[in-house]
C-alpha cells in the first residue's frame, strides 16, 4: 500500500489499516523512526464503551458498561439517549 506526503507533511492511513487497527477520529499515534522506517503506533487510550440497552428481563432501558469503561458525564448519557430509539 503507498500513501504520499501533502504539502502540509500529512499522511493519510489507508481505509484497510484504518479499520484493521480500529483507528478512529482523534486516536493519537507515538511516531518514531527506526532506521530509515517511521513507525506509527496507536496510544490506545481509549478504552471500553457504554451504552443503552434494553433489559431482557425487565424491558427497560438499562446502562451496559464494558470493562473498563471511562465514568460517564451527564453530557455523555443525554447524548446516548438522543440516538436510542
Amino acid at each position: 500500500m503507498q500513501t504520499k506526503v501533502s504539502t502540509k507533511g500529512q499522511v493519510v492511513l489507508p481505509q484497510r489499516i484504518r479499520r484493521r487497527l480500529d483507528l478512529q477520529v482523534g486516536d493519537i499515534l507515538d511516531a518514531n523512526v527506526t532506521g530509515e522506517s517511521i513507525v506509527l503506533t496507536p496510544r490506545r487510550l481509549r478504552k471500553g464503551k457504554a451504552r443503552i440497552v434494553i433489559d431482557k428481563i425487565t424491558g427497560f432501558p438499562v446502562l451496559e458498561a464494558a470493562e473498563g469503561a471511562p465514568t460517564l458525564t451527564s453530557k455523555d448519557v443525554a447524548e446516548m439517549l438522543s440516538d436510542f430509539p
